[in-house]
């Protein structure tokens, strides 16, 4: 198979929550256990920090990467979704795992993965571990796809565990309450692990106490603790409280010699260093155009305060969403002082726009439909002068369509 065939036929196959949704899931570790007994267990031959929660874990595991690769160190890199191609979920040192290696994976295993019916995390977590392990990688930063106590992801022993924050997102799967969700997240924390939480919030903070004395694990609030301010290349001021939690991470990590000038450099070249991308990712200016991931409350919430606090003359917003998004939540957020251009991200999950027009307009937001994210972007840079401000988001498909 080509590396196109092999994409093809792993989304064709394999159950994949991006596309399916809750569909994908199915809250159980035995087949990644399986996979991973099948492969070697390659999880256990590297050291590996666990990242999970509910926004900013994708931010938290890429600066740890960036600040782990300035201090010397060969750093792994497993994240999700991707925004452009498959292979940005694997990473060494910035460099995504080969086409070659990939399509040598997927053949070698294809025999397994049909008399099993892995799903695609399964598929894609062992692929990571595997890659990882064979490149005797010194560390691996490990981001949790969904949850944390049934992800595909929580088979491994970290060094460190690292929870960002609990909101209010995927309730259908992990509860409706933040400390049912935050239970879920806590099931990344390990017998004897120390678990770093970025964020100090009462409610999760209950749960999270209960479950590491329960454990025997360390626990600690890097809201309450952290005090130096640092600076980052990822704008966004909400990026501020990640770096708190990175930092406090890195202090409980053993047996790695991590220096002040290491976390300056590697939070200033995370981009570089590690290949992120759609977190207030600037496309171009005059007028400015912004593009960001976010897509819950919380995370919108703190992406839209950032917008109210730039300089423009109009605003316009290219917004998308998928279908099972709590529309009541995140719709309010947003300003009724503005141009708004409904699209659908190109995936089966997307929602229509026509239904997004209908329930923005019920929480004083107006605007046009259009066909593709393509030409919502053209029509706000048509419409736009120089001194506007355009806003691009809604959901991850949304911005992987546009950097």
């Amino acid at each position: 198979m080509t590396y196109k065939e092999t994409i093809a036929w792993m989304f064709a196959q394999l159950p994949m929550y991006q596309n399916q949704g809750k569909d994908a899931l199915n809250h159980k570790l035995d087949k990644i256990l399986q996979f991973s007994k099948h492969l070697g267990n390659p999880e256990k031959k590297f050291k590996s920090i666990h990242v999970a929660g509910t926004n900013g874990k994708g931010s938290s595991s890429h600066m740890l990467a960036s600040i782990l690769q300035e201090a010397g160190y060969k750093v792994g890199l497993y994240t999700s979704p991707h925004l452009k191609d498959f292979r940005e979920r694997i990473r060494i040192n910035g460099k995504t795992v080969s086409q070659r290696h990939v399509i040598d994976f997927v053949v070698e295993n294809k025999s397994f993965f049909d008399h099993n019916k892995l799903s695609f995390f399964e598929m894609t977590v062992g692929m990571a571990f595997d890659y990882f392990a064979k490149k005797s990688v010194d560390i691996a930063i490990i981001e949790v796809g969904l949850g944390g106590r049934f992800d595909s992801t929580n088979i491994i022993v970290p060094e460190v565990s690292l929870i960002t924050n609990i909101g209010l997102d995927h309730t259908d799967l992990l509860g409706d309450s933040l400390q049912k969700i935050a239970f879920e997240k806590a099931g990344v924390i390990k017998k004897n692990v120390p678990v770093v939480v970025s964020e100090y919030q009462k409610e999760p903070a209950e749960v999270f106490q209960k479950v590491a004395k329960s454990k025997h694990a360390q626990l600690v609030f890097a809201s309450k603790t952290i005090k130096t301010l640092y600076n980052t290349a990822l704008l966004g001021n909400y990026q501020s409280k990640n770096v708190k939690g990175v930092v406090a991470c890195l202090a409980a990590l053993k047996e790695f010699v991590i220096q002040a000038s290491h976390i300056e450099a590697g939070l200033k070249n995370v981009v570089q260093n590690t290949g992120l991308l759609g977190r207030w990712q600037i496309l171009r200016n005059h007028p400015k155009v912004v593009c960001d991931t976010a897509h819950n409350r919380e995370g919108l919430s703190l992406v839209l305060e950032q917008v109210a606090r730039q300089e423009f003359d109009n605003l316009h917003l290219v917004l998308g969403f998928v279908k099972d998004k709590n529309l009541s939540l995140v719709l309010p957020l947003f300003p009724e002082n503005a141009t708004y251009y409904f699209c659908k991200p190109n995936v089966q999950r997307g929602l229509d726009a026509m239904i997004l027009k209908q329930e923005a307009a019920k929480f004083g937001l107006h605007g046009d439909v259009y066909h593709s994210i393509e030409k919502a972007q053209k029509a706000a840079l048509k419409n736009a002068i120089a001194t506007d401000f355009i806003f691009i988001g809604g959901s991850n498909f949304v911005v992987a369509e546009v950097v």
